[in-house]
């Protein structure tokens, strides 16, 4: 029996679409933008550059995979978490669900591609300027979106009555 929603086949294109845009845009710094390591180059000065930074660890350069066993782990642990919002995604009832959990899905995906094939993640969005201490990428951006998304959305969403998924008596 096939329990997908039209919600999840929503989340996973938009995880797909989350995905492409991460490595095209990671794939263009790293080639023809031609960035070098720490050194920013001034999109809009004073407020946002870009500057290319490898991070080995997970977000915000937390826990440092400084060995391979520690980065092939990160890329076991993002897929796993990926599959597993996959499935909660497939039986989505809710489109703010399913949009969160798409850009989840996507962002994870996403930094495990760059950590398996490069060993650390590429960010370069720089916005140090305004006080925001870290630089990220497409990714990492879906995945706090969709994170906030999912906060917000337990916020309002009315929890079901006591007793409603109790099974009825005949």
């Amino acid at each position: 029996m096939n329990r997908t929603t039209p919600l999840g086949r929503l989340a996973l294109i938009l995880a797909l679409v989350v995905i492409v845009l991460d490595q095209i845009t990671k794939a263009w710094v790293l080639g023809p933008l031609a960035l070098r390591l720490g050194e920013p180059r001034p999109v809009i000065p004073g407020l946002f550059n870009f500057t290319l930074v490898h991070n080995e660890g997970v977000s915000f350069h937390l826990l440092v995979a400084n060995s391979d066993l520690a980065r092939w782990a990160l890329v076991l642990f993002s897929l796993v978490v990926a599959v597993a919002l996959a499935v909660w995604a497939q039986r989505s009832t809710r489109r703010l669900s399913a949009l969160a959990l798409g850009l989840v899905i996507g962002g994870a995906v996403g930094n495990a591609v760059d950590r398996a094939r490069l060993g650390h993640v590429t960010d370069f969005l720089d916005f140090s300027a305004l006080h925001f201490p870290w630089v990220f990428n497409v990714a990492d951006s879906a995945i706090s979106v969709g994170v906030v998304i999912l906060l917000i959305e337990s916020f309002i969403t009315p929890a079901p009555a006591a007793g409603a998924d109790a099974p009825k008596k005949a």
